[in-house]
């Protein structure tokens, strides 16, 4: 039983970013209706296998009378809606904020773009490169003198698009219970994507941050980055604090080197310690530069490709991954000491659960006015 136990969620089906959201809230107890479109197998076949573990389907022709007249009976029983398209798609249909409030004065209409549900960039197309590219996130990752790094599409549609989804329906959820009064969420990857650079934006101010690729945390420092290793594999070193950097040069063997020892603090020295550095660990093997960091506080960590992170011995401890039907895949986090969750279920076959759904949620075969009382699973 997770702490979301009991919130009833619905989500529009979309690509990415919603339905990560959706697993988000179904790892930890709630429970997740996606509404498909009858016979549409496109999204269950790209997204399903994972993003929609643990959840529940609704087959709902969205573009019929009697359709969004079973939506909206749902929406009277739910607390969130997950709207995932472009402004408008939803009004269009019939099933925007207002016509939910309608039914249902406490629903919390999540609603997550990337350029955000105004703006000049509102209707246009995208994906997380362009949102993190505006919103100045691309910018600061990359090497000195090089061009930005994507970093694949975590940034915008995960990090700063899903997370930022799931923090506000439910603060917003929080804030209906307690007032009864339901709200629109405007979660934007473009907003959220800004919102990780916060820290920078504090460096800048004190003028801590200069170009891309020459400050302490983004490879600009030879001890804050990744070195190749004998066998083709890469190491991680983060070593900021200056007692992390003596332990450091004492595994590489360069405690004695005095122009090491200075090189820390003196940026004049960082080429050549970037040059001992990627001299020494090519000198083993990844796993042997494991051992070698065993024990040791210098910030060190392999890195490991993600076809093996289910076989890294802290990972396993911990139980970071898990293996269900046939696919390894990230458990749910985070932890609770008391409410914890339930193993994740398998994703759901498209309008497999319509029935279901339907009697358990007390849906009627007409639009309701009033939101139903819940009926006790």
């Amino acid at each position: 039983m997770g702490p979301l136990d009991g919130m009833r969620v619905i989500e529009f089906v979309g690509m990415g970013p919603g339905p990560f959201c959706g697993m988000l809230l179904a790892d930890l107890g709630a429970d997740v209706v996606r509404i498909e479109r009858p016979h549409d197998a496109r999204f269950h076949a790209a997204e399903s296998t994972v993003l929609a573990r643990g959840q529940r389907s609704v087959a709902l022709d969205l573009k019929s009378v009697e359709g969004v007249a079973t939506a909206l009976d749902l929406v009277a029983a739910a607390e969130v809606v997950i709207d995932p398209y472009r402004p408008g798609v939803l009004e269009r249909l019939g099933l925007g904020p207002q016509e939910c409030s309608a039914v249902n004065p406490q629903i919390v209409f999540g609603r997550i773009t990337g350029w955000g549900q105004e703006g000049p960039y509102a209707n246009r197309a995208g994906h997380d490169i362009n949102y993190i590219a505006l919103s100045g996130a691309l910018s600061v990752i990359g090497r000195a003198g090089q061009p930005p790094v994507p970093p694949a599409n975590l940034l915008g549609d995960f990090g700063g698009g899903s997370m930022l989804l799931a923090v506000g329906v439910l603060s917003a959820v929080l804030h209906a219970r307690s007032s009864g009064q339901g709200q629109t969420v405007d979660a934007a990857m473009v907003d959220g994507s800004a919102l990780l650079t916060a820290m920078i934006h504090e460096m800048r101010a004190a003028e801590d941050w200069g170009a891309r690729g020459t400050n302490a945390v983004d490879t600009g420092a030879p001890f804050y980055d990744v070195y190749e290793t004998a066998d083709g594999g890469w190491v991680s070193i983060g070593a900021l604090e200056p007692h992390f950097y003596s332990e450091l040069i004492h595994v590489l063997g360069l405690s004695d080197d005095t122009t090491m020892v200075r090189a820390h603090s003196e940026r004049t020295l960082w080429p050549a310690m970037r040059a001992a550095f990627a001299r020494i660990f090519l000198t083993r093997t990844r796993a042997e530069w494991d051992a070698a960091f065993a024990g040791r506080d210098a910030c060190f960590a392999p890195v490991w490709d993600v076809s093996e992170v289910a076989e890294v011995p802290h990972l396993m401890a911990r139980g970071t991954f898990i293996h269900e039907r046939g696919i390894t895949q990230p458990a749910p986090a985070p932890r609770f000491s008391v409410t914890v969750p339930a193993t994740p279920g398998p994703p759901p076959q498209p309008g497999a659960d319509t029935e279901s759904v339907i009697r358990e949620w007390a849906v009627s075969s007409q639009p309701s006015a009033t939101r139903p009382q819940r009926s006790e699973r």
